[in-house]
Formats: C-alpha cells, structure tokens, sequence
C-alpha cells in the first residue's frame, strides 16, 4: 500500500544524483519497520522542474485537472441521454424494480436492494407514479408518458463522479497529477463504461462504491503510524461503509468486501510480527478487533439497515410473493394467502399442488402398463399422475388416522399429522411402495389401493409436514400451508418434475416418491377446499378461522435470512444460454459484447463494448507489472538489486493492491456456471487501469513522490523524493488521451445509439470479427 511519512524538507533532495547515500546503522528492526523509508538511489528535486510540470502537481493545478476530467465525464454521460426513448436491454428489469418501489409492491430479484431503491428514489424525485412497469425493450417512454430521463440521470451522475474518484486513488497512492489524470482517461473515455452509465442499470452504482472503498482504504493505510487516531477510524469507517455499498448495490459486490478482506489479512500478517516494535499480542488483539468491527461488524448492520428499508417499502402483495414462504406472504397487505387461506379439517375433499410446476395430484382408472420399454415390471397399480388442469380425478378427501371430537378446532388437520388420502372418483387411497416409478428407477411408483382392503394399510399413511419450520401444532391451511407429504413405512416425500409420462399415461406428468425427504422441490400445497365432510361447501366455520386482513407480523432476521437464501439458489440458478453470454478469458479482450437495443426502422443500435485502446493498454499493463515483479524477483535472488527500495515497496504495496483488486473481482467468474456476460468485468476493468497508470509511471520515471503517508513522533523520518515523469509524460498522457478519444468518437454510435449506420458503416466499426453487430452488410465477391 501507501509509503509512510517524513518531514518534507529536513534533508535537501539532489537532482538524479547516482550513489548510495549514507544509511544509518543495520538492525532488523530498521529494516522492517522503517523499510517504506529507506533512501533510495534516485532523487529529483521539485525545483528544478519546469514550470508546466510544477503547475501541474500544485494544488491548483491538480484542481484544474480533476474538474477538467469531471466535467468530460458528465458531459460525455449525460449526451443525448434521452435517446433512446425506449426500455433498453435491462432497464426491463431495474425499471421495473424502482416502479415496485412507488406503487409498494413486493417483489424478488437476485441482486440486493441499495441501487434500485436508489432508482425507485430518484423515479419519485421526477414524479414517476410507477404505473409503467418497463414489460418489454423496445416499449416507449414518450407515449407512456415516463420520466425516464430523471432516472436515467442517476447511474449517469455516479459514473461521472466515478473518474475523479479514480484520479483521487492515483494521487493518494502517490501518483503525479499526469498519471493520475492517465488512469482517469481509461475509464472516462471508455464506451463500455458510459453506455453502462447511460442506461438504468445496477453498474454505475456498483463501480462507483466500489471505486470510493478503495480510495477509503488507501487513506486509512496513509494513517497506519497514527493508529487509533480520529482520522484513522474515520477512514475505517468509511472504507465499511462503501463496502457495504458496493455489496448492497450488486450481488457480485461481495467480491469488493473478499479484496478488502485479503488486504487487510496481509496488514494482520505484518502487525503479528513480534519483532517489530510495539507488536505485542495486545497491540496485535486491538488491531484485530478494530478491523472486526469497522470492516465486518459496521459493514454487516449498513447492509441489514437497506434490507430493513427494502422490507419498510414493499409493505404490497406484488409479483415477488410466489418465491417466498407463506409465513412472508401473509405478511403483505393483500396477499392472496392472507386473504383466501382457509383451515383444513379432516374429511374435508381437497384438491393438492405442486408449488413449481404447478400440476394437481390426479388418478384416473387406466393402470400402469405390466412392462415399461426398458423391460421393468410395474405393479399394474391405478395411475396417479400431475395433471395441469382443473378436473374431478384432481379430488382428494383427508381421512384421519386418530379419533376426533365430535366439533371444534379439533377436527382441524395440523403439522405432523399422520392422515391418508382417499381419491373421490375411485373410492381408493393414495399409496406408495418399494416398485420402481415409471420413468425414474431410483425412486418410487405412487398408485392406489381399495379403500376396503386393509392389508395394506401402512402403506397408505402420510405424515403432513408444513414446510418453512412451523411449530408442532400449526394448522393446515389452504394456499398458504406449504408442505411436503412423507411416506410413514418408506420416508419417501411425494415428489413430481416436468418429464411426461407416455401415450398410455395421455403424456401427464410422473409422480413419484423421492427418496430425499429433504428435497426442496417436494412442496404442496391445497388450491381448493371443494366440499367439507358433509359434501357441502366450507362457509361459516367457526368465526377463529376466518382469514385474518390485517398483515401478520415476522422478524427482520427471519425475512432477511429467507431473502438470501433465495437469492444465493437464484442466482446460482441462471444457467440458461444467452446468445450475448460469453466466457471470463474473452472479457479483457473485447472478443464479444452485447446487443442492449435495437431500431430496425432507422438501422440504429446500442451495442456494449470497451474501447480497445483502453482495454487492450491495461492488459499490456497488467502483463508489464506481472513481468517487472517476476524480473525482480529473479534479479535479486541473484544478488542483484535493479529497482530502488522506494519504488519496489510502491511497486508491491500499491499496485500489489490493485493487481489484487482485479484478480478477485475477474478469477471467480471462471469458477461460476451461470450466464456472464462482459460487463461483469467492469471492475476488474477499472483496477486495471489504476495498474496501467503505475507501469507508465514505472516506465516514465525512476522516481514517485515518496513518501506519502502520515508521520508519528516514532517515524523515523527519510529524505523526501519526487515523481520526476518530466515533460515526456504529459506529452505521452496527452498523446494518448488523443488517441483514446478518436477510439471512443469512432465506437459511439453504438455507445450512444445515434446516429444510424449504413451496411458499410456497421462493418468499418466491427473492429473485431466476433463483434455480432447488427445490420451489417453483406460482403459480395466478383464472378
């Protein structure tokens, strides 16, 4: 990380003087305490710089800079952001979320909540009433009368304010103003970055906290010899905090707070050396338990509390009550469950469903064949099939297996109940045995069993058991009692999945007894209470039975635990193919992008790629840095000593730091097996550029302004030095910005969407042959 601190001016720099200046005697505790103060070989004096070059690293010229580059970023983002005036790409989705939010209906999404409360906030700001709901791209904003510009505006401000932050980072990690102005071109010329910026989607937000961590936690390490002090929690503090942020804005945020976590178990590393000077196991537990609670505890409540929001603002039955349990459910003013969820008594005739795919427990008089075509025997027992429509076979009645009062609560079907179930249409009960099921050996056939006939009796016993942990004694209830019928004799769980059955079984679906119990997809529920023991309809229960209409209450904890187990299995979920899906080893690379949106009818398209200039530098630079350090290291295995200590430490700490910033936001993609797409590599892309603008300070000069963070009394201070980049490197930034901002120029009609191509144009723009661009020409050849 950052170099510690001396007293500017104590000792007099010299000029690019070569020589090994006098060191102070050797022990190991002046060389690893005060190895970020060693002298270094090289020195430049900031006097004798020219006078362009000590403008620049003024303060004023440094705020000349940064507002110069703040002002392209937001003028650059927000050009002609009303265009397109229709739903792009997956503002189907985040748009739809911030309508969610206004109208207060409950919804489910597989990334946490922070960045689309902040388009919901943002949609109220501009007078969204939330009446849009953004169904499909290509809808129009304009006729339906949206404020989509307003919301647009938001990723848009967060990716401007992005490159100064960026620029921020390289001066504090001690940087000269042209390197930190470099690495701010990278992303502020980059097509990929402003389209996603552009466009209501989940990444500005994302980037931008993510972007304010890093440059919180340079500043804290700045104050790593003034520990304890205010400053130094405040940094802390703030590091937790837009970590939180980042995690909270996009699921994959969680790699941000893995990077932290890696730097700070290297910062524990140092501190547990007993021989460095204050390192007892005391001063290493305060450390510890600092960084405990201002990078897990502190982060870990700014997370729950926008949960805690999410859960205040979606007080409404919506679209995403389906996917929670019905203790969630009947939480949320006008839930179907809430309202409609009847209790259970015994004898009443029922008919049941599968939570997923939704068919009803059915049988009909047909048997099941004596021989499958893989040569297995059935049992020739009556079929009992899923069946997907509404039909008399679906009728179900619950006989009890214990004796019931004559009235009263206590003829109502609870958890853990051991019943059987008498199928109406045949006068016969459900059963399962150890026979194979039709289509899957391994688990087994469900038929049926004359009423009359007790021999089988055991086999015909269920036990009901409510799913989602309800209490022993909890009623069954209609559409809200969510559970799972377990086979007493065998433990199988009635199970079904969406593969037909054959022609003789009229292609319903198989059922069968799945030998986990455990199975998450193994959940029932009742759609319908036909008709109670007196075959009339079930009205005028006692009066405690009748739906209750104000929402029931739930712990946070408990919906919050709920919502992320659902979000983990969901996301892990999306494993359909995508025709703009591609692999991670493409992304730094540019082989492939992906089509947000298209006009036929004016040949326009907003088709998200990085400019090459810029991805293709940071991927020389990434491999620059990776070959410096392999060459160093060899070099002094061979008692070499090549780089001065000053710029090694940099080197390591610094750009160490980045390289590790973009290794654990780019290494687990390759691990993952579900869609990705190339702006998951966003932040890889920007930790890369923060490396690339090192490598050209590397490269430029043999110096960097060092050292850089705060002094203690107990720093032993060291003669300062500075960047000395000259003039060559504003000449190579500006010639470089140049040739960025051509690159960008070029790319932007598919950045910005406008202005439509002609067939040639679209292929003069396919930089790359794997680029699937749209209305591109077709190439012709000569007779």
């Amino acid at each position: 990380m950052a170099s510690t601190s001396s007293s500017k001016g104590k000792t007099t720099p010299r000029l690019r003087k070569q020589g090994q200046p006098e060191a102070p005697p050797s022990s190991y505790e002046y060389d690893q305490v005060q190895e970020d103060e060693h002298h270094a070989d090289v020195y430049s004096s900031p006097r004798d710089r020219s006078g362009i070059e000590k403008f620049f690293e003024s303060q004023q010229g440094s705020v000349v800079v940064v507002s110069a580059l703040t002002a392209l970023a937001f003028a650059l983002r927000f050009y002609k952001i009303s265009h397109p005036d229709q739903v792009v790409f997956d503002e189907v989705h985040f748009g739809k979320f911030a309508a969610y939010y206004i109208t207060h209906q409950y919804y489910f999404d597989v990334h946490p909540p922070l960045a689309k409360l902040l388009f919901g906030l943002a949609g109220w700001f501009v007078g969204f009433d939330g009446s849009f709901l953004f169904e499909n791209i290509g809808d129009s904003y304009i006729t339906n009368n949206v404020p989509y510009v307003g919301m647009r505006a938001l990723p848009a401000v967060l990716g401007s304010l992005t490159v100064p932050v960026v620029y921020a980072i390289m001066k504090e990690s001690g940087y000269s103003t042209i390197i930190a102005a470099f690495s701010a071109s990278l992303i502020l010329f980059d097509n990929a970055h402003v389209a996603q910026s552009r466009l209501i989607l989940l990444d500005a937000a994302l980037i931008f906290f993510m972007s304010l961590t890093i440059y919180s936690y340079i500043r804290f390490r700045k104050f790593r010899y003034l520990e304890f002090t205010f400053d130094w929690w405040v940094w802390l503090l703030a590091t937790g905090f837009f970590m939180a942020c980042t995690w909270a804005s996009k699921v994959n945020g969680i790699l941000t707070v893995f990077c932290i976590g890696a730097a700070v178990l290297f910062d524990l590393w140092d501190v547990l050396d007993v021989r460095k000077e204050g390192h007892t196991m005391d001063y290493f537990y305060s450390h510890f338990l600092a960084r405990a609670g201002g990078l897990i505890l502190w982060p870990f409540i700014v997370y729950l509390s926008f949960f805690w929001i999410h859960f205040r603002v979606l007080t409404q039955s919506g679209p995403g009550d389906s996917f929670m349990s019905p203790a969630f459910q009947e939480t949320l003013a006008g839930n179907e469950l809430l309202l409609q969820s009847h209790d259970i008594y015994y004898y009443d005739i029922i008919t049941m469903r599968h939570k997923d795919t939704k068919v009803f427990l059915h049988s009909h008089p047909d048997k099941y064949p004596l021989q499958y075509e893989d040569n297995r025997v059935s049992s020739q027992g009556q079929q009992v099939t899923g069946y997907g429509h509404n039909d008399t076979n679906n009728h179900w009645r619950i006989v009890p297996t214990k004796s019931l009062p004559e009235t009263g609560r206590g003829r109502i079907v609870r958890n853990n109940d051991v019943v059987q179930l008498l199928h109406m249409a045949t006068n016969t009960l459900l059963l399962t045995h150890d026979v194979a099921s039709p289509l899957m050996p391994t688990n087994q056939e469900f038929t049926t069993w004359p009423k009359d006939d007790y021999s089988r009796h055991n086999d015909t016993l269920f036990t009901i058991q409510l799913a989602w942990d309800a209490p022993e004694n909890e009623p069954f209830k209609s559409k809200s009692g969510y559970f799972k019928l377990i086979h007493v004799p065998t433990r199988v769980a009635l199970w079904t999945h969406p593969k037909t059955l054959p022609d003789w079984a009229y292609k319903q679906q198989e059922i069968n007894g799945n030998k986990n119990p455990s199975e998450r997809s193994a959940i029932w529920y009742i759609e319908d209470i036909i008709a109670d023991q007196y075959g009339e309809e079930p009205i005028g229960r006692d009066e405690d039975s009748r739906p209750v209409k104000t929402p029931k209450r739930m712990s946070f904890f408990k919906k919050f635990a709920e919502l992320q187990l659902l979000m983990f299995q969901h996301n892990a979920g999306l494993t359909a193919s995508h025709p703009y899906a591609s692999g991670p080893i493409n992304w730094p690379f540019l082989i492939s992008g992906i089509s947000f949106w298209t006009d036929n009818a004016t040949n326009k398209q907003i088709y998200l790629t990085g400019n090459i200039v810029s991805w293709w530098t940071c991927v020389v630079g990434l491999s620059i840095f990776v070959g410096i350090i392999g060459a160093d290291l060899i070099a002094r295995r061979r008692a070499l000593d090549p780089i001065p200590d000053a710029v090694r430490n940099r080197l390591w700490n610094n750009t160490g730091f980045f390289l590790i910033v973009w290794a654990v936001h780019y290494v687990p993609f390759f691990l993952m097996n579900r869609q990705l797409f190339i702006h998951h590599y966003l932040p890889s892309h920007l930790a890369s550029a923060l490396i690339a603008g090192s490598v050209l300070n590397f490269v430029l000069s043999d110096t960097i302004n060092f050292p850089i963070s705060y002094p203690t009394s107990k720093t032993r201070l060291r003669p300062s030095q500075y960047a000395d980049v000259g003039f060559k490197g504003l000449a190579t930034v500006i010639a470089y910005g140049l040739l960025l901002f051509m690159m960008f120029v070029y790319i932007a009609p598919l950045t910005y969407g406008t202005p439509g191509l002609t067939g040639e144009q679209v292929n003069s723009k396919r930089l790359l042959s794997s680029w699937t661009l749209h209305f591109a020409a077709k190439k012709t050849h000569d007779a």
